[in-house]
This record gives C-alpha cells, sequence and structure tokens, in this order.
C-alpha cells in the first residue's frame, strides 16, 4: 500500500529543563504529531494495518464511530481521502445544523456523516446496530472508535524500535488504550509504560488495555499502569491549572501542547518528577501523539 509523506521516524528531541535536571532526570519527546498534518501520532500508528487489512478484504468503504468533536473520526476521514476509501463517520448524539468546525472538516475529505442517539450509541458494538448500519451503508470495514483494536497495538508497538537512544519509562496520553497496549508490547526487559487517563474514572482503562493485548498477543504484559489522578475534570475538559501549565510549557520550550491528551500527560510527568517518583538518573520518553484537532476547532 503506497503511502503519502510521512515523516517516519518520527523525530526524537531532548527536552532541557532545570526542573528536570534538578530532579536528575532525562526527558525525551518523540514528536509523533510531526508524522502527518492529517494523520498525526497515534492516528496514523492506529490506522495503518486496519487500513491494509480493509484493502486485502477488497473493502471500498470504512466505517468508524466517534463524538462531534472526535479527532479520530478527523483522521479516519482524511485515511479515506488519501487512501481511496470511501468513509462514514458514525456520531454520538444529535445531528449538528450547521455542522461544527471538526465534522465540517471530515465532510469536506468526503465523508458521509450519521447520526446515533446516546441510548443506542453504547450499544454500537451490538450486531443488531452494527446490521443497521450495513442495510444503511452496505458493505464496510469497520473501525472501532478510536482506532483501538489488535491491529492498531501491532502498528503502535512500532514505535518503541524507533527511538534509538536508551530510556527507562515511556509515557503516553490514554484514552482508547490501544496506544498504552501496543507501546507496552513493544519495550524490551527493563522497560515500562505509563498511561495517563485523560477520562475521568478511567480505571476501567486497565481491564480495556488488557483485553487489547489479548486479542494481539495473547497475553498480558506486566510491563504498564495507568494513572488515573490527571484528568482536570475529564474526557476535553481543562482547568485554569492545566491550562496555566499550557501556556509555561509553551513560553519555555515553544512548544504548545494539546490539552486533551498530552498537556494531562506532561502535567503528570512534572508533578510525579517533582513527588521524587523517579530515581536520579531515569531516563523518560514522552509521545506528543498530536496536535489537538478538537481545540483547534473550537478556538
Amino acid at each position: 500500500m503506497s503511502v503519502p509523506a510521512l515523516l517516519l521516524p518520527s523525530p526524537v528531541e531532548v527536552l532541557d529543563d532545570e526542573r528536570l535536571d534538578a530532579a536528575g532526570v532525562r526527558l525525551l519527546l518523540k514528536r509523533d504529531d510531526l508524522i502527518h498534518p492529517d494523520l498525526p501520532g497515534n492516528k496514523w500508528r492506529k490506522l495503518k494495518y486496519n487500513l491494509e487489512a480493509a484493502r486485502a478484504a477488497g473493502a471500498a468503504r470504512l466505517l468508524t464511530f466517534g463524538g462531534a468533536y472526535s479527532n479520530h473520526i478527523r483522521a479516519v476521514a482524511a485515511a479515506g481521502a488519501l487512501y481511496g476509501f470511501e468513509t462514514v463517520g458514525v456520531i454520538r448524539g444529535e445531528p449538528y445544523d450547521p455542522l461544527n468546525p471538526s465534522l465540517q472538516l471530515a465532510v469536506d475529505q468526503g465523508m458521509r456523516l450519521t447520526y446515533l442517539d446516546r441510548q443506542t450509541y453504547r450499544r454500537k458494538r451490538d450486531p443488531d446496530v452494527i446490521a443497521g448500519l450495513h442495510g444503511a451503508f452496505g458493505d464496510f470495514y469497520l473501525v472501532p472508535e478510536g482506532g483501538s483494536n489488535a491491529l492498531a497495538v501491532r502498528g503502535c508497538a512500532e514505535l518503541v524500535d524507533e527511538i534509538t537512544e536508551e530510556f527507562d519509562v515511556i509515557c503516553c496520553g490514554t484514552g482508547t488504550g490501544g496506544t498504552l497496549a501496543g507501546i507496552a508490547a513493544g519495550l524490551r526487559s527493563g522497560q515500562r509504560a505509563i498511561g495517563f487517563s485523560s477520562l475521568k474514572g478511567g480505571e476501567f482503562l486497565s481491564d480495556d488495555v488488557a483485553a487489547l493485548q489479548r486479542a494481539a498477543l495473547g497475553e498480558v504484559t506486566g510491563n504498564w499502569e495507568i494513572e488515573t489522578g490527571y484528568h482536570f475534570g475529564g474526557y476535553a475538559r481543562s482547568t485554569p491549572e492545566l491550562a496555566a501549565f499550557i501556556g509555561d510549557f509553551e513560553a519555555r520550550h515553544g512548544l504548545r501542547l494539546d490539552w486533551v491528551y498530552v498537556a494531562k500527560m506532561m502535567y503528570g510527568i512534572y508533578d510525579l518528577v517533582a513527588r521524587g517518583r523517579f530515581t536520579t538518573g531515569t531516563t523518560l520518553v514522552a509521545v506528543v501523539t498530536g496536535p489537538d484537532f478538537a481545540a483547534s476547532s473550537r478556538s
């Protein structure tokens, strides 16, 4: 399958910060946000093998699920335009009229939108719901919400081998668990992964990550954990404290952090460093999964 211009492997940058230096901790940024403007970071990694599977199955159409400001919806729309698939986005909730900027961008990439009320959306995996979508749209290759499945785990696992520098711990934002499941699967002996949940009440994610690893690997690796205390009110929610952290980080380092996932992870890393969680000499990697489509659409 031919690919558009992708920046792979994505760059690894050293982050110089006196607060980290004082704790004896080294932090590297894995700049997956630079892979492609429409398929940044874990979006590309999750979709890579799903797109190959769709092509191998002879599918002409991709169907997936997401909220009205879903980064994943926009990424699937972009992938369809780039790789020659029709796309259908099943959106949670009531129809938007006019479309919000995020959904408009998906439509501009050729995606057809349909909507499920929230009660039905919670049953999106049920056979009767899927059958109804087949009745409405014909044959399609189903990409799960967030893109997280066994193929996504395989794609995300490849990230680790792109990092040539030695490290001890790698961190990522966590929403559906696919990125963490894959990264942990790719680690070498002695390395660990930490996922930072962007969801309030994200304790259930441990079960989801374990299920994804079982589906992809046949087992659960014991080298990962999830921090659930840095959600700042829940998915797509923020606080003045998080906003201040984002502004300070940009002033210090010239990088504007995505506030839905990446900023929460980065805040968590700095907080854990300050609390002495990591011993002197530890090298951390923070995966910058992308500029946030949802945030830019709301601005």
